[in-house]
């Protein structure tokens, strides 16, 4: 075997799995059609469980010191405010995807990542042991790899998807959208949020001093993806949707986007599994795409180093699509109401107004919050306690060895086995698991936690969590521990226990 995971797209998605692989152990390699980066900002923004989750890793440092949290959301450019009772990260951190891959890049490379660029998938062969994948572009001689499993991170267009015979249904574009970063002299402010105009919608958003991201929407104008763009066209299309041009010059990139809407029915097919933008695409209203993969990343990358190490069978791959498409359900079908709350005209200025009212009550928007940042998901893990398949809350600790925190506590990104009891039976069962699960006894400094979407709990007095930051079991303080759930939890998600 040439790696234990190829991985195909090294953008953030393909980068943070690739970190994730790495972590736990397993060797990885990823391969790039692109030569180098592009420098090309795309997404522009890292929502509150993403940042969590690479606090979760101790990595987050390196972006915040490079993005600037922003005090609101929205949805469909309706404002959102954020409970920071909720997270310790209750923003959005507003940060190039240029930035966040060179980031990941330089934190991969650490981790001791191979990255081949040059190198575009051609081909893909499965067999019982593993899957051999065919490299080669028009300025490279034909290269093999041979790995246990391939995963396509390579975007909406995945050559890995369609080479591996994965249907890709969904809605067709409605809309067209121009993006690019230029400059804009005669803009009369700093900062414009989404305004919507008889003829579409626009926004120009100041990323650095003396240029903006400029984007526009018209809806009921649809165009090729594949049409070139030019400065013009995103001159003519702002002086239609905005009155003027305010000076656009000096492009540093220019884009094309819409509102078609597709998911992988599968995002594993045998040694083939999907993640990101090759498993789902959408609308990027809210900002939520490159998070979700970033997220697909995380829940796939310790069940496939588990597998690929021999910790566990190869069964704990199927929770992978169990757990992350129905999340990529919800986000399009968000996705797809927000672009209807974007269309011009007066039966949606009705409608906006409407809904804007709504969202001043606190339960909508929480809801709103909480599906835009995804720390609302639960996964269908058994167990009635009601941190069972939730994002564990990154509570404060007091250890023998000092002060911690819950999601430090994962920056080696293994599971960990939380007793805040002292429970002997706990630890007496964390021993047949102690090679591949962290067992760590402390207190808990408060006495409630706070879990979106439910309310604050009672702590815990025990619990495991996984790699992820998503609890598989816990147990209440005022009944014994079920200590025959623990086990079963232990087996299902890590393995049988070591023997002897």
């Amino acid at each position: 075997m040439d790696a234990d995971v190829v991985i195909a797209g090294a953008g953030p998605t393909g980068l943070m799995l690739a970190c994730e692989l790495r972590l736990a152990g397993a060797d990885v390699v990823v391969v790039e059609q692109l030569a180098q980066r592009t420098g090309e900002s795309r997404a522009g923004g890292i929502h509150s469980r993403t940042l969590e989750v690479l606090d979760q890793r101790g990595v987050l440092d390196r972006f915040l010191a490079e993005g600037a949290p922003q005090p609101v959301g929205h949805f469909s450019a309706l404002y959102l405010d954020f409970d920071e009772s909720e997270s310790r990260h209750p923003y959005p951190l507003m940060i190039l995807q240029s930035a966040i891959e060179r980031l990941l890049e330089e934190w991969a490379t650490e981790l001791g990542v191979r990255v081949r660029r040059s190198s575009e998938v051609s081909g893909i062969h499965q067999d019982e042991t593993g899957v051999r994948v065919e490299l080669g572009t028009a300025d490279t001689a034909p290269a093999t790899l041979r790995a246990r499993y391939l995963v396509g991170c390579d975007g909406g267009r995945s050559t890995v998807r369609k080479l591996s015979g994965i249907d890709f249904p969904g809605t067709e574009a409605t809309m067209t959208a121009l993006i690019g970063d230029v400059e804009l002299p005669d803009l009369p402010e700093d900062y414009v949020w989404v305004r919507r105009t008889p003829s579409g919608d626009y926004s120009a958003i100041a990323f650095e001093p003396g240029w903006y991201r400029v984007i526009t929407s018209e809806y009921d104008r649809v165009v090729d993806r594949d049409e070139p763009v030019t400065l013009e066209q995103l001159r003519e299309s702002l002086v239609r949707v905005a009155g003027s041009d305010f000076g656009m010059h000096s492009p540093r990139w220019i884009s094309r986007f819409n509102d078609a809407a597709r998911q992988a029915v599968q995002y594993r097919k045998g040694r083939v599994l999907l993640a990101g933008d090759a498993a789902h695409i959408h609308f990027p209203a809210g900002g939520q795409g490159l998070n979700m993969g970033v997220q697909d990343a995380v829940n796939l990358g310790w069940k496939l180093a588990s597998v690929v190490l021999g910790r566990a069978p190869e069964s704990l791959l199927d929770s992978y699509h169990a757990e992350r498409h129905p999340v990529g359900e919800r986000v399009l079908h968000n996705t797809r109401a927000q672009s209807a709350l974007a269309r011009p005209g007066a039966a949606t200025d009705a409608l906006r107004e409407v809904f804007g009212s709504l969202m001043v009550f606190d339960d909508v928007n929480r809801h709103l919050r909480h599906m835009l940042t995804a720390l609302d998901i639960r996964y269908p893990v058994d167990g009635d306690h009601l941190l069972a398949g939730r994002r564990v809350p990154d509570a404060d600790l007091k250890t023998p060895d000092g002060a911690t925190r819950v999601h430090e506590l994962l920056h080696a990104a293994r599971p960990v086995l939380l007793d805040l009891r002292g429970s002997a039976e706990v630890a007496a069962i964390a021993a047949g698991w102690s090679d591949r699960v962290d067992l760590v006894g402390a207190r808990s400094e408060d006495d409630f936690w706070p879990v979106p979407a439910v309310g604050e709990i009672p702590a815990p007095a025990a619990l495991l969590i996984r790699p992820d930051g998503h609890v598989a079991w816990a147990s209440t303080t005022d009944t014994p521990p079920d200590t025959a759930a623990l086990r079963t939890s232990l087996t299902t998600w890590f393995g049988p226990a070591r023997q002897g």
